[in-house]
């Protein structure tokens, strides 16, 4: 048995070896086809990235070139030179950018030669201004004249308030002179209020001491009771009599004083009224100099009425002289701002204009048929510092 598993053993051991050279020989093929493979892949990335550089170069010149001709046509037109001829060879992204530019170049030569054309109109109408200031000349002197009618009413109107202005400056003084006499009535009656609240004092006073009278009476016709009970049970002997007579006689001596201060307060109330009444004297006077400053105030109104009426008919006078010179005043207003608004707006365009299209320079077609006109001394002076300058510079793009 042992010898077959020795066997069995060795043969075990031969196959091993001969799946491990097997397989040791496949993974080195393997590592050398990765090896190709990769040597392979870096040549071919590497002439990729020559090809791409290529491209990207041809490309790059392909699209710069025409893209700074581009730009040098747009700045030519940024400065003012629009007699660049443009030529278009391609139909690519470019081709189409060269001849948006050209369209954009033909365009702006047009304009250009349109508003010089439009100076003429402007010039024109200038003159037609000129006409219309002399008619506002006309005008002018029509409202004068109704402007001295003016001055004359207005004459009269100041006189007649000025005399308004004296009245009302005497119903002033007067009016013055009224609420002095009035704050002294209110001053007055304020006395008499407060003599008249010293009265009420006084009233409550006697009410309250004729109340401690009526106690003291209450008192005394209970202490003459009890006196005549004991002088009944005492008999000869009066010992407890003498003592309620004696309490009798205090309270007959407080209700003595009682009644000397009720007199007392009495008698001032009495010179209080009289005080009271030479008050209300006082104030009826007063009151009499208020009603009669009142109707002072009344005549002098009444004067000044009259005085408005004839201001109203001044002023009648004046509204009809100043409508009618508001008519006239209304329309050369409207010429004035019309004229001032055209003339200014002309003149200010035929410089922005003049100075503005000065800075261009145009083919020779164009500039020719510009329509002439006759600008002003500054506008002169302008065009002869921006005088145009032809240029056929030409711009050929060709792919």
């Amino acid at each position: 048995m042992r010898p077959l598993q020795k066997k069995w053993r060795a043969d075990l051991s031969s196959l091993a070896e001969l799946e491990t050279k097997k397989i040791q020989a496949e993974v080195a093929d393997a590592n050398a086809a990765y090896q190709r493979a990769q040597m392979v892949m870096l040549s071919l990335t590497g002439i990729a990235i020559l090809v791409g550089i290529g491209a990207a170069f041809f490309i790059t010149v392909g699209i710069t070139r025409p893209l700074n001709e581009a730009v040098q046509l747009a700045q030519g037109v940024a400065e003012g030179d629009l007699s660049a001829e443009v030529e278009v060879n391609s139909r690519d992204e470019t081709g189409k950018l060269m001849q948006a530019l050209k369209d954009m170049n033909r365009a702006l030569t047009n304009i250009v030669a349109d508003v010089r054309d439009g100076t003429h109109t402007i010039a024109t109408a200038s003159g037609q201004i000129a006409a219309g200031n002399l008619d506002l000349s006309s005008r002018t002197e029509q409202q004068a004249s109704a402007l001295q009618q003016t001055a004359s009413s207005m004459e009269e109107l100041t006189s007649t308030v000025k005399q308004n202005a004296d009245h009302a400056c005497r119903a002033t003084e007067l009016a013055q002179s009224a609420s002095q006499v009035a704050h002294q009535g209110g001053e007055v009656v304020q006395q008499v209020v407060a003599t008249m609240a010293n009265i009420s004092a006084s009233s409550h006073k006697i009410v309250d001491i004729i109340a401690v009278i009526d106690g003291i009476a209450f008192q005394t016709n209970i202490l003459a009771l009890n006196a005549a009970v004991e002088a009944a049970r005492a008999g000869e002997q009066g010992r407890g009599f003498a003592v309620v007579a004696s309490e009798v006689r205090n309270l007959s001596q407080r209700s003595a004083s009682a009644a000397k201060e009720i007199k007392a307060l009495i008698d001032d109330s009495v010179q209080q009224v009289g005080v009271g009444v030479n008050l209300v004297d006082q104030a009826g006077t007063t009151m009499s100099k208020i009603v009669s400053s009142i109707a002072r105030v009344t005549d002098i109104m009444g004067h000044i009425s009259s005085a408005s009426k004839e201001q109203t008919a001044g002023i009648e006078q004046i509204n009809l002289a100043i409508t009618q010179m508001d008519q006239v005043t209304q329309q050369n207003a409207a010429l004035v701002e019309e004229a001032a608004a055209s003339s200014a707006s002309l003149r200010e365009q035929a410089n922005k204009l003049t100075q503005s299209v000065n800075v261009f320079r145009l083919q020779e077609q164009h500039t020719r048929s510009a329509t002439p006109f006759t600008p002003s001394k500054g506008t002169q002076r302008a065009h002869a510092q921006h005088t145009p300058r032809t240029n056929n510079r030409k711009l050929k793009i060709a792919h």
